[in-house]
């Protein structure tokens, strides 16, 4: 592989200079933690859609969906459709109540539901699993950027992560917002440009590639058989709307950008936007990967054997493209892991956790904490993506397998929580053992170490829409052996729904209380 030229670099410093600025300009006023992190609520709807965009879209949607891609077809495209139906069944409500229900944690609102033992297991869902998520991007995008250099992956992982807990610290949550505007444009530049190189440089142009990918089943979403032990597009529908009505009704990350709009209509369209966006670029990634495949069989470009398939994208970057263009492609993908995600996980360690226990702290003092954690969360992060440097298989995959089982009962318990008036403290909590329980087995059991009558022989992904219909089922049929339920009527959907229509409660109301 050859090595990265001047220019390369003059571009990624150019757009290193004005992330810096940007971050910069707002560290000025991040003097309270309702400005630093949900930005005093006063968000523009359309940046704050971007912004959940970039949340969604990161290095594993970069080098993980063509490596996908590029070794199977587009059935990691299936669990992003059901964005749209998830959207249609729940933005409409979640979205304002959780603006009434919370002030700057998602998790408030299974203390006020069940108390605090829920929103202990509730956060501490969400911790394990961002946790995860940003130890797979700062893993992917180091994976990259060493195989592209040639530097060691170790000092690469260590690097970025101390960059982005810099930019992340002094910028708050405003300048992560503000910069996804423009890492949305350059991550959408530097994958068209990479996609016009792959249609047009092969002898035969776009035609030929997309009909040698077509002939080959690189476009398939996956079998449609009933088959529940392989990754079928059923087996990845589930899974999708299992995970997005876990990201849209239970992640702080997505929550948080609900509070920081200037009203619940801008986030409603601030949501819709950022969710639609997602889906092509999630294509147009998938194509790279199945134009990729094609571009080495039609031009006889050799391959390295000891390649991964994520590291493919990453070597066609730096041997195909033109200088300066390879500088974009990787600005692209290096400002993929600059995320929210380190503000998100300080919002629950200082309002779930330290507040809780040190409620006499001044509002000085939690910011403080806050800005440490996110320190603390970038090491933390670094010594869990060198682990998954010794992983096996796609990175997609693995990503997919985590989420699963990371978020499974969470889920389950927003849905009791929501939808159940006579759902119990006493009746959740033996849901949650039911459903840690099964997903214990079920992670222990999947990979055949067992004997058959005692392994879980389901497809790992849905290892987590069982965990969510245990902990529902087994939190319902077990409420009633608690007593009579409180009187929670305000804070599930039909009683919020009945306030409404009777407008006894308005949208931008103030908080909804606990239980009576």
């Amino acid at each position: 592989m050859h090595r990265l030229q001047i220019i390369d670099f003059a571009v990624i410093i150019a757009y290193f200079a004005a992330l810096v600025a940007i971050a910069a300009w707002f560290s000025r006023r991040q003097t309270t933690t309702e400005r630093y992190f949900v930005g005093a609520r006063s968000v523009p709807w359309w940046a704050m859609g971007i912004s959940l965009m970039a949340t969604l879209i990161s290095s594993i949607t970069f080098v993980a969906y063509p490596g996908d891609a590029f070794e199977s077809n587009w059935s990691g495209l299936v669990p992003g459709l059901m964005v749209p139906l998830v959207l249609l069944l729940m933005a409409a409500v979640v979205i304002p109540f959780y603006r009434q229900a919370v002030g700057m944690s998602a998790y408030e609102y299974f203390e006020k539901r069940f108390g605090y033992a829920a929103r202990l297991y509730t956060s501490m869902s969400f911790l394990l699993m961002q946790l995860s998520k940003m130890a797979m991007v700062l893993y992917l995008l180091s994976l990259a950027l060493s195989s592209m250099a040639g530097w060691n992956i170790y000092v690469v992982l260590v690097s970025l992560e101390a960059v982005t807990v810099l930019y992340v610290l002094i910028g708050g949550i405003e300048a992560v917002i503000w910069t996804s505007v423009l890492q949305g444009a350059v991550l959408t530049a530097g994958g068209a440009a990479c996609l016009a190189v792959l249609l047009f440089r092969p002898e035969g142009g776009p035609g030929a590639v997309l009909q040698d990918a077509w002939i080959n089943d690189k476009f398939s979403l996956g079998g449609l058989g009933f088959d529940l032990t392989q990754p079928t597009f059923l087996v990845l529908a589930l899974y999708g709307i299992a995970v997005y009505i876990q990201k849209y009704a239970t992640d702080q990350a997505v929550v948080q950008r609900y509070l920081v709009a200037k009203s619940n209509g801008e986030a409603l369209q601030g949501t819709l936007l950022g969710a639609l966006l997602c889906i092509p670029v999630w294509a147009m990634f998938l194509l790279i990967g199945s134009c990729l495949w094609s571009y080495y069989r039609l031009t006889g470009l050799p391959i390295d054997s000891g390649l991964r398939p994520d590291q493919v994208f990453p070597m066609f970057i730096v041997q195909q493209l033109p200088v300066g263009i390879t500088g974009l492609v990787l600005a692209a993908l290096i400002a993929t892991a600059i995320d929210a995600d380190l503000n998100s996980i300080s919002v629950v360690v200082v309002e779930d956790y330290y507040r809780q226990f040190r409620p006499e702290t001044t509002d000085r003092e939690r910011l403080a904490v806050g800005k440490a954690m996110v320190g603390v969360t970038g090491a933390i992060t670094i010594a869990v993506a060198a682990v998954l440097a010794h992983s096996e298989g796609t990175a997609l995959k693995l990503a997919f397998q985590i989420a699963s089982v990371v978020s499974g009962g969470v889920t389950g318990l927003f849905a009791l929580a929501f939808l159940s008036a006579r759902a119990t403290a006493g009746g959740a909590y033996v849901g949650i053992v039911a459903s840690v329980l099964f997903t214990a087995w079920a992670t222990l059991t999947s990979k055949g170490q067992w004997s058959p009558p005692l392994m879980y022989r389901l497809d790992p992904l849905l290892i987590g829409v069982f965990a969510t219909l245990i902990l529902f089922a087994v939190g319902y049929a077990a409420s009633p052996l608690f007593g009579a339920a409180a009187d929670c009527t305000a804070l599930t959907l039909p009683g919020w729904l009945r306030a409404r229509r009777a407008e006894t409660a308005r949208t931008d109301a103030g908080p909804l209380t606990e239980c009576l």
